[in-house]
């Protein structure tokens, strides 16, 4: 700091104030810390001394707190060490200390609380951040080794690394991620990322020697040191994490999984990650899915791709498979790419789940049992809960209220009095913003004004006869804070027309906090009118063409402006009507609950005039006192007290507006000791700044007041603001008897107010109160543990005339008893009377009848209640520990929001938040209330003290409250929304959070620690029940056995086409033969013209010439594999045919993109390695990649086999055309990667081919006249069939729209659809999603083009995955306009062991959707419930099962057959099952357990194909073509693909469905687990600010939607999360990427 040199004490006593004030702009955050200390090294320049540089003192050189000035007893310290002490501290540049939850016991409690959990070492993995994505702080923005933490002073002292390391040896200059991570808080304060945990149990550090080179690693992470691994042996099945519990610390219950080491030898972290790192959970026992492809990046925004680079082939022995298919895998690469263990996503995740290794749990009886019908059961109470014992309370009575005889009958008739009796005589005295006095309005000139504006609202607002206002009419008062004179006059002006004035906030701009509630306010008060000044007037935000803008939310306001110049004089003969004080209501205050809502207490005319007495005979006013007033004269004790008590007792008010506040502090101080005033109306804020700013004001006194009014005094943590300020001022004159706390509300008005005492009289007594208690709702008395104890003043006594009593905040309003903490009610004429305009509500609040433990009335009078909670103690006074809005009910225990925030404010240090600007509030996530704390971050605030500050507030909270925190935000300075007087606005807080607008430059989210009412996991039953009692048991319950089949193929009609010819090669020939010219093929390109045709006798002589080609050039021989690699097209389709003509098998590959070799031609070099394919049959611009230099680069170039491109071949024909000796030949090879990245190639016989050809010609009624469109990629599965071999088939002439054609003109296929009206199309997902997102908004477009798509019977979307229902619908829905009937879009359903197993036919019923209940899904069960109950989800039938084929719902595990109300495995006879899996060795047992199972009971012979998909099947109310009930088969998902999470099974695309709707900002998402832990990416598509406000929102919804806790979120750029072709995502390739760190996310926020 600048002061070094400078003695301040000698400084001038301006420059003293000037630097005070600076101070205070800083603690208030109205100043930037670069701005302070700017404007601070100006001021000291000319007294610096200059010496020769001095080290600096250590940082973590931290000042003893002062002595403890909360507990009453012992003397208070003198004032000059005070303030001595004040001014080191204040110039520390830690930012001030704001003594309004300042207590000293209370800070010692929680440096107590902080200590303990340092002995226990926990250490929080800190988030990762993309360093664009705070650009907050400017001051040294260091870069770390691991770009997630900050770097560290060089004086600093190194710690070791505590995580274990391998035996390998670091040098101590070298550190691990790990030990960065871990540096805990031991004597450095300026320790790294987080002052918490390890693992338990970990083993010693290792010595640390000698150094490891450093690898090459992108810049912006560059980690000191990566060490290696011992290699593990690869286990079979996943390891699981033994729990690693020290064993001081017994487990609370039984670990979720059972050890595989015992507990004794704790296994090296990095090993275990190692092996989780390369192991993959395997999804069950027996189906055995091959190892799987991992490992490569995602391009960046590149086209979506197949990512197979070390795919594994399904079918390979496993010990092989990690051999030589390895090498052959990764041809090019040198070595077999693995993700590196030691990377730093690896590093976090494991210290994540050492952190988690011992979860706060309660006891197991507290879990709930998770019935399939209901989730949550309420935990059963604590014996040991402490419970009130003393007797019923008894209601309090204060004393009677005194009838004075000079009391005026009214208000205004007291205002009448003193304006004519008294008219020099000062009402009121208005500062300007310097604090110096503006103006003073006598009682003569407020009643002359006062009547002048009755006058004019009531006689000259409207033309001649018309009265626009009269009375009862309610009229909004507008005024700024800085003007009470204006208000005065308004307020008065109201009462004597007899409006009801409604003072509101002058609304600055249409987003200032709240602004629509106060709408809601106007709208219910009935308010058209709103009075204001000139000044203010011009001042409100106006629309272009001048007029005040209208607000959201806003009745439509007249405006009138009240200054002098505009009223009119009353004539002589008019007076304003003075009725005695009746029950009409007086005015309208409003009031904010804790939703936000903004609603208006009436006060009646009698209710007014009372309080006014009451509080006049409480403190004892007399005529003629001076009164100094510091809050808001619009509302609350600023308008009882200053603006209605004030005149009625002709009391002299200045009123010292925030303005004034904010740039002289101490002015209300100066004002009490010029005008020598006698009650001072302040809060602890104000007491808080005059202390600040109190510099030796030697001069001041304030031995004149006898009565400091704390306003906010029923705040349990004024009590050391008091004690403070008395310490600082009692040398200057202040009595300690003269400070009174009170309670309001502002539906009971003023609840209790404590007497000014006699002097010297001691003074009442605190209760130092336990915590523990105070969250069962029960007083006891704090002995046993200081860390946790509250110290309450007491706020007096009743208020006179009133009755007060004690009743359970929640429920009936029963009787507490006298060791309870309850709901203060009053019941008093003088209180609020009704919420205006909202009956409802204001019987509940404002009717309450107090009952006795039996539930009877104890009388008949009405309470109000005052929202305090509070309790009666000695000698009656009151004594209040919060506000019902303030509580947070979690867990059945009770939290006071302050009690938190002086909580998370004495974690020291506090240089990372401002102290001001602190907002706590719960938001109910999963069936209980959450605490979320957001706080305003310093802007120099490094990363690092950030986090550290917060995992330290985590830790306070939990000790000292027992309450576990579920979100802790820091936000960007001056960015959370505030109320007028500049405190935080909690509930639009509250709502920006839950919008996810907060925008958090940190964030921390405990879920794990908090969240402890999940059910308890599934334990699997123990298979003692066989199959074939579940089958019996099935039967019995009345449930059929889930089977269903399609129709029968029969002996069709072209029995001799069928019987004649067997192969398609000779349906070809015969079709060449007796129709030459029936065009086949149509290929279109993107201007949808035609640019190839293909009639059978063209295609059959091409494929002779291909077949020519390939004996020759090639030499190939029958049977041998050659690949064809051709863009969408008829050269594709003649290829095909010219293979098998030369009697060679096909292996169809989908092309390398020019544009992304690297990541796509490894995929091709693979699938030709794995088919050991003799030759690649292409086009001529293809093999010009294939060799070139880009090629190269990715893989080898010179090891291709024979490349022959088909572009110009010459005319030859063949010896002879092949003919399969036998139909069980293998026709062609089906390659595809699937979602898993597993890379699969199936078999397919020529009879398959058949009879696939022909189930599909059934359903869908193909034949030589028909016409069908075709826009999906032909490269596997149902696509390749449609595209290649039904049109030779069946002999329909195939339109084909290649869907990289759509690019350059969407409206491509739905115009050649309209164009060439056709019937029946095909598509795929990607095709159907380019068009709803790209034409959506184009319909009128098309339609003006003249698409019509009435002609469209069915439009088919070919997968292999559940049925994506919100796509299909919002396709229906949109292109409705043009024609397309709701009825035509249906899906099919195939999958690699059986390419077709439903489609969606010309007829047959339409497909029909169910609804489902999840939870029951879960466990495997399948309950209907109804459309829009809650936890439902819609699935829609897959299609209809095509004739052939025959399907059962199988339980995976046992094998035995399921009934129709459970989810299982869905197997498939059928005669176009594949044969099996393309294998080079044969593994047979592979194959028998894919392609030829048996049921384990049932039906012993049949033999099934096991799809690997998970679906269950219904019987429907529909009628199929033969009249029998209709079953519908649903596929749920992969079995692969499923996540076993606390023994339930959870379906990504559930999870990931219901974050893409948590926030607009999210554009896709997917989900996978790693070591149990949920890890959900979410690609963000808006601004990099809404980053971290995902990670809250999504944490909510997965536990409210799924009952899972996240344990990671990723938020990545748009495109990373990789697609394949077909539009599928591919988790595990992502969760590669995660691992190895090659991902760059946003921002990566771990959960604790």
């Amino acid at each position: 700091m600048t002061d070094r040199g400078v003695d301040l004490a000698a400084l001038p006593k301006e420059v003293r104030d000037q630097l005070a004030e600076l101070d205070l702009e800083l603690s208030e955050g109205d100043i930037t810390q670069k701005g302070y200390e700017k404007k601070r090294t100006k001021l000291l320049a000319p007294y610096i001394i200059h010496t020769p540089a001095v080290e600096p003192p250590p940082k973590n050189d931290v000042l003893p707190p002062p002595t403890s000035s909360s507990s009453s007893h012992g003397p208070p310290p003198s004032s000059s060490r005070y303030r001595e002490r004040r001014s080191r501290r204040t110039h520390r540049g830690g930012g001030t200390r704001d003594d309004r939850y300042r207590s000293d016991i209370h800070t010692e409690a929680v440096q107590a609380a902080l200590a303990k959990h340092k002995e226990e070492k926990m250490a929080l993995p800190m988030p990762t951040k993309r360093r664009s994505t705070y650009v907050q702080s400017p001051i040294n923005t260091r870069t770390p080794p691991d770009s997630s933490s900050g770097s560290e002073d060089e004086t600093s002292v190194r710690r070791q690394s505590s995580v274990v390391a391998p035996t390998h040896l670091v040098s101590p200059n070298l550190q691990s991620p790990e030990s960065w991570i871990n540096r805990t808080v031991q004597g450095s304060s300026t320790s790294s990322s987080a002052s918490s945990t390890l693992s338990h149990g970990e083993a010693k550090p290792q010595p640390q020697s000698q150094a490891q080179p450093q690898p090459q690693y992108k810049p912006q992470y560059q980690p000191l040191y990566q060490p290696h691994y011992q290699h593990q042996p690869q286990p079979q099945h996943p390891p699981q994490h033994p729990p690693q519990h020290p064993p001081q610390h017994p487990p609370q219950h039984p670990p979720q999984h059972p050890p595989q080491h015992p507990p004794q030898h704790p296994p090296h972290t990095a090993a275990v990650t190692n092996m989780l790192a390369q192991s993959r959970i395997a999804p069950s026992e027996n189906s055995h899915p091959p190892p799987d492809v991992t490992a490569v990046a995602p391009p960046a925004g590149g086209p979506r791709v197949d990512l197979t680079s070390n795919a594994v082939v399904r079918g390979m022995s496993r010990g092989q498979s990690r051999s030589s298919m390895m090498e052959t895998a990764d041809v090019g690469r040198g070595n077999i790419q693995r993700v590196p263990v030691n990377s730093r996503v690896s590093t976090k995740i494991q210290q994540l789940l050492n952190t988690l290794k011992r979860p706060k749990r309660p006891p197991l009886s507290e879990f709930f049992t998770d019935d399939s019908e209901e989730i949550v059961e309420v935990p059963q109470p604590d014996p040991n809960t402490p419970k009130p014992e003393g007797r019923q309370i008894m209601p309090v009575k204060g004393e009677p209220l005194g009838v004075v005889s000079n009391w005026p009958p009214a208000l205004q008739a007291a205002l009448a009095r003193w304006g004519s009796t008294q008219g020099k005589s000062p009402a009121l005295t208005a500062l300007d913003i310097t604090g110096r006095p503006l103006y003073t309005l006598t009682y003569g000139k407020l009643w002359s004004r006062s009547v002048k504006l009755a006058y004019t609202l009531l006689n000259r607002l409207g033309t001649k006869n018309e009265q626009i206002l009269k009375p009862g009419d309610r009229v909004a008062l507008v005024f700024p804070n800085s003007d009470p004179g204006m208000f005065w006059v308004a307020f008065y002006g109201c009462l004597l027309a007899e409006l009801i004035p409604v003072p509101i906030e002058v609304p600055l701009s249409r987003k200032d906090a709240g602004i629509s509630q106060v709408g809601f306010l106007l709208g219910s008060c009935g308010v058209g009118l709103a009075l204001t000044s000139e000044i203010c007037l011009k001042g409100l935000p106006k629309t272009p063409t001048g007029e005040i803008m209208q607000y959201k939310g806003w009745p439509r306001l007249k405006w009138v402006v009240t200054d002098s110049k505009y009223l009119t004089k009353p004539s002589k003969d008019w007076q304003p009507h003075i009725p005695t004080a009746n029950t009409d209501p007086a005015y309208i205050e409003y009031k904010a609950n804790k939703e936000g809502t903004v609603v208006g207490v009436a006060v009646s005319k009698v209710a007014m005039l009372t309080h006014c007495q009451a509080l006049t005979q409480a403190c004892n006013y007399c005529e003629g006192e001076t009164l100094v007033n510091v809050l808001d004269f619009k509302k609350d004790m600023g308008l009882w007290h200053g603006v209605l008590t004030g005149v009625m007792n002709r009391i002299h008010t200045i009123s010292v507006p925030y303005a004034v506040m904010k740039a002289c502090p101490l002015s209300w101080v100066q004002r009490v000791h010029i005008h020598k005033a006698r009650i001072a109306l302040v809060k602890c804020r104000d007491l808080h700044w005059a202390m600040m700013a109190h510099r030796d004001q030697r001069e001041t006194s304030l031995a004149s007041l006898r009565m400091l009014i704390v306003a906010d005094g029923a705040n349990p943590w004024s009590v050391s603001s008091c004690d403070a300020f008395l310490n600082v001022f009692q040398s200057h004159g202040l009595k300690p008897e003269v400070i009174c706390p009170c309670a309001t509300s502002p539906e009971a008005m003023t609840v209790a107010l404590r007497r000014p005492g006699v002097p010297g009289t001691p003074l009442p007594a605190r209760a130092i109160l336990s915590m523990g208690g105070l969250s069962h709702g029960v007083i006891r008395v704090n002995t046993e543990d200081k860390n946790s104890a509250l110290t309450v003043q007491d706020v007096g006594h009743v208020m006179p005339g009133a009755l007060m009593c004690i009743v359970k905040p929640d429920g009936p309003p029963q009787l507490c008893k006298t060791d309870e903490i309850g709901e203060i009610i009053i019941n008093s004429r003088a209180g609020g009377t009704m919420y205006y305009g909202l009956p409802g509500l204001t019987k509940n609040t404002f009717e309450v009848i107090p009952v006795n433990s039996n539930g009877v009335p104890i009388g008949e009078i009405p309470f109000v209640r005052s929202g305090l909670l509070g309790f009666v103690g000695p000698g009656s006074l009151i004594f209040v520990v919060g506000k019902i809005e303030g509580l947070l009910m979690v867990c059945g225990r009770r939290h006071n929001a302050d009690d938190l925030v002086a909580t998370a404010l004495a974690v020291e240090p506090v240089k990372t938040v401002y102290r001001g600007r602190i907002a706590v509030f719960s938001v109910t996530v999963f069936y209980d209330e959450r605490v979320v704390i957001v706080a305003e971050q310093r802007p120099d605030a490094s990363e690092e003290d950030s986090f550290q500050w917060m995992s330290r507030v985590l830790q306070a909270i939990d000790s000292i409250h027992q309450v576990g925190l579920y979100c802790l935000a820091l936000v960007p300075a001056n960015t959370l929304p505030k109320t007028p007087l500049g405190g935080i606005h909690i509930s639009d807080t509250k709502q920006f959070f839950l919008d996810g607008n907060l925008h958090p430059c940190n964030i921390l989210m405990c879920p794990h620690t908090c969240v402890t009412n999940l059910p308890k996991p599934r334990q699997k039953q123990p298979v003692g029940v066989g199959p074939a009692s579940v089958m019996v048991g099935n039967l019995v319950a009345g449930k059929r056995i889930a089977q269903a089949a399609g129709r029968d193929l029969g002996m069709i009609d072209d029995q001799d086409l069928v019987r004649k010819h067997q192969y398609l090669t000779e349906a070809l020939q015969w079709r060449a033969q007796t129709d030459p010219d029936h065009v086949l093929y149509v290929l279109l390109n993107a201007k949808g013209v035609t640019v190839g045709t293909a009639s059978c006798v063209q295609l059959h002589k091409r494929a002779e010439k291909i077949a020519a080609a390939l004996t020759e050039k090639g030499s190939i021989n029958t049977g041998e594999n050659v690949v064809l690699l051709y863009p969408p097209g008829i050269d594709l389709i003649a290829a095909f045919y010219g293979c098998l003509y030369a009697g060679c098998v096909p292996v169809n590959v989908r092309p390398p993109h020019p544009q992304n070799l690297a990541a796509t031609l490894p995929t091709v070099r693979m699938i030709i390695d794995v088919s050991k394919a003799a030759c690649i049959l292409t086009t001529q611009n293809l093999m010009r990649i294939l060799r070139s230099k880009d090629a190269a680069a990715s893989v080898n170039i010179k090891t291709w086999p024979i490349i022959i491109d088909t572009d110009d071949l010459p005319r030859r024909r063949p010896p002879q055309i092949y003919k399969p000796p036998t139909a069980e030949m293998i026709a062609y090879l089906d390659f595809s990667v699937s979602t898993t990245g597993m890379l699969t190639g199936v078999k397919i016989s020529h009879a398959a081919v058949s009879a696939l050809c022909r189930s599909v010609k059934l359903q869908c009624e193909l034949y030589s006249s028909r016409q069908i469109a075709i826009c999906l990629d032909p490269y596997c599965g149902l696509g390749f069939v449609l595209w290649c071999l039904a049109s030779v088939y069946s002999g329909h002439q195939s339109i084909l729209i290649p869907p990289f054609e759509l690019e350059g003109c969407l409206s491509l296929w739905l115009s050649t659809l309209s164009q060439y009206r056709i019937r029946d199309t095909f598509c795929s997902y990607s095709v159907m999603e380019l068009c709803t997102k790209g034409l959506g908004t184009q319909t009128e477009l098309l339609k003006a083009r003249g698409v019509n798509l009435s002609c469209v019977r069915s439009c088919v979307v070919i997968a292999e995955e559940r049925p994506r229902l919100a796509l299909t619908h919002s396709f229906s829905k949109l292109f409705k306009d043009v024609g397309l009937s709701s009825r035509a879009v249906s899906t099919a359903f195939g999958s690699r062991v059986n390419l077709a197993i439903c489609l969606q036919g010309t007829t047959g019923p339409d497909p029909c959707t169910v609804y489902v209940d999840m939870k029951s899904l879960r466990h495997d069960r399948v309950r209907l419930v109804e459309r829009g109950a809650p936890q439902s989800l819609p699935l829609m039938e897959s299609g209809k099962i095509l004739p052939g084929v025959r399907v059962i719902i199988v339980n995976p595990e046992t094998r035995g057959p399921l009934g129709d109300s459970h989810l299982g495995e869905i197997w498939v006879n059928s005669p176009h099952t594949a044969s099996g899996y393309y294998t080079i060795y044969g593994e047979e047992s592979l194959q028998a357990d894919h392609f030829n199972t048996k049921l384990s009971f049932g039906d012993p012979q049949t033999l099934w194909a096991r799809t690997g998909y998970l679906g269950f099947v219904k019987r429907t109310e529909l009628l199929d073509a033969s009249g029998d009930r209709h079953d519908a088969l649903f596929v749920v998902g992969s079995l692969d693909e499923t996540l076993e999470l606390r023994g339930l099974r959870y379906h990504p695309i559930d999870i990931e469905t219901s974050v893409s709707r948590a926030h607009r900002s999210i554009a896709e998402s997917a989900v996978f687990t790693w070591t149990n832990l949920l890890v959900v990416v979410s690609e963000l598509c808006g601004s990099e600010q809404d980053a971290l406000d995902l990670v809250p929102l999504i944490t909510n919804v997965v536990l409210e939607e799924h009952h899972l806790i996240v344990g990671v979120v990723v938020i990545v750029d748009p495109g990373v999360i990789p697609i394949n072709s077909r539009g599928e995502k591919q988790r595990m390739h992502l969760r590669d990427s995660f691992l190895a760190d090659q991902l760059d996310p946003i921002y990566v926020a771990y959960n604790m």
